[in-house]
């Protein structure tokens, strides 16, 4: 009987002997997939959200934590992963990232994924009031696919790295090969989904994060043991060419009555924005200062909507009157002050708790942006349109969408990149709608969609979420929107 209960112990110790080797050859080995870790599947539960406080009730689980990118320096990105809420195993899976939003003025990256899309875009919870539980969106894009929320770089949100040098490297390259290692060690954690059709998108600075990420995808791909299935890209008010963007946003802000004549005629005649030092010339460079300092008076981001006035009366009205200023742009289904209640809620001891980044005890200071990512920035190409004609030869569908009322990255910015590109018109310029009513306009080039969203500023899904959820719908169909009133 000893001998059987040895024999049997033996044979136990063994088989998790070469369960552990098939992880770490998995992980080694050229970053090959591993057909009997797919089978286990024994990671998939471990980030599984239970007792999100405030959370509504859903039929579909929800998964949130850590992958670790770099074991050396302790470099680790936050997700949240959403699944699909109906027919799961069937529908693809889209990565969505967020660049430098609502804090910045300049173009830049620095902000969180899980703050801006997550929260108060796509994802199937919105924070609702300062503090107070989440609401269910209705138009979250879970609903037609399983949803990937990722913060990064390290230093975005929850995100981090336990070697300050990091930090000191940040820049596109770096974060376009972390993003491509977090994907790899996902798909380890969560093996049903590695042969899944992929898409990645994004909105402003992820503009340059999106086609980064996707060109490094298609090169890796051309090791099959490397395969992810990248099927295309999508794109939101995306920082495309730094040349083209400037000359956009101050002509936005011109033709928009933000500037003067005169202002915007001292930077006509004197910028020279495809120069490597076209802010050395001290009249185009206080030009710009100023329609950056005519902005600041408004929301950039949102040219006819209110501004957050806060939550006291420090700034000098009353209570009343500050509900008043907010009360029509709320009734209008747009919160200007999202950013703050998002702030309030991460930073609370039982959400971190629940969404395993802390103890909740010992928390984690969770912003919805990081100026120091901005400032510190090292690598930034100059046009990422190069890689769009890359991606466009090797067969992705590139969808690009612009709500039309975002001084930040205006849809002149994206048209003047675009047209730059010289691609043939396959289907003119004409209005698409949704509910009987015009969405926007749209152009089909060969290669690329484009579109815009009519009365939508930035983050184009809180202004019109019915409208970007058919227009995401339509995308992963590859199929054009709605061109006739039905």
């Amino acid at each position: 009987m000893d001998f059987v209960v040895k024999l049997m112990f033996t044979l136990i110790l063994a088989l998790i002997a070469s369960l552990s080797m098939e992880v770490v050859v998995g992980a080694r080995s050229d970053w090959q997939w591993s057909n009997k870790y797919n089978k286990l599947n024994l990671l998939e539960s471990g980030d599984l959200v239970i007792n999100l406080p405030g959370q509504p009730k859903v039929d579909f689980q929800h998964h949130a934590g850590y992958v670790t990118v770099d074991e050396k320096n302790g470099r680790a990105l936050f997700y949240w992963f959403y699944e699909a809420s109906t027919l799961p195993d069937e529908k693809p899976l889209v990565l969505w990232l967020n660049g430098g939003d609502k804090k910045l003025f300049v173009p830049g990256p620095g902000c969180s994924s899980v703050g801006y899309g997550a929260t108060q875009e796509i994802g199937p919870f919105i924070v609702d009031t300062d503090g107070h539980p989440l609401k269910l969106n209705p138009y979250a894009w879970n609903t037609e696919a399983n949803m990937l929320f990722l913060e990064s770089p390290v230093g975005v949100g929850f995100s981090y790295s336990n070697t300050t040098t990091d930090y000191d490297n940040l820049g596109d390259d770096f974060t376009a090969n972390d993003a491509y290692t977090f994907l790899y060690k996902w798909f380890l954690k969560f093996p049903s989904y590695r042969s899944r059709i992929f898409y990645v998108a994004g909105e402003s600075y992820a503009g340059k994060y999106v086609p980064e990420l996707a060109e490094l995808i298609l090169d890796k791909n051309k090791d099959p043991t490397l395969l992810i299935n990248l099927k295309g890209i999508l794109l939101g008010n995306p920082e495309t060419c730094d040349a083209e963007d400037w000359k956009g946003l101050v002509d936005y802000a011109w033709s928009h009555a933000v500037v003067s004549d005169e202002t915007h005629e001292t930077i006509r005649m004197s910028c020279d924005f495809n120069s490597n030092n076209t802010w050395s010339n001290n009249d185009c460079s206080q030009a710009v200062d100023e329609v950056l300092r005519q902005y600041k008076e408004i929301d950039i981001y949102s040219l006819y909507t209110s501004v957050c006035i806060g939550n006291s009366t420090s700034s000098g009205g009353s209570e009343q009157d500050i509900i008043a200023s907010n009360m029509p742009r709320i009734m209008g289904g747009y919160d200007p002050c999202l950013d703050e209640y998002a702030t309030t809620y991460y930073n609370r001891p039982d959400v971190q708790k629940a969404l395993h980044v802390s103890n909740g005890d010992h928390l984690k200071n969770w912003s919805i942006c990081n100026m120091k990512i901005f400032d510190d920035w090292s690598d930034s190409k100059e046009s990422v349109l190069p890689i769009y004609k890359k991606l466009i030869a090797a067969g992705l569908r590139i969808w690009v969408y612009s709500g039309d009322t975002d001084g930040r990255v205006p849809v002149l910015s994206t048209r003047y990149s675009l047209s730059s590109l010289g691609l043939p018109i396959t289907r003119a310029w004409r209005p698409w709608y949704h509910k009987k009513q015009v969405g926007g306009w749209l152009q089909e080039y060969e290669g690329l969609t484009f579109a815009t969203f009519r009365g939508a500023g930035h983050a184009v899904p809180i202004f019109k979420p019915s409208e970007s959820l058919a227009f995401f719908s339509s995308f992963l169909r590859g199929e054009s929107p709605p061109f006739k009133r039905y």
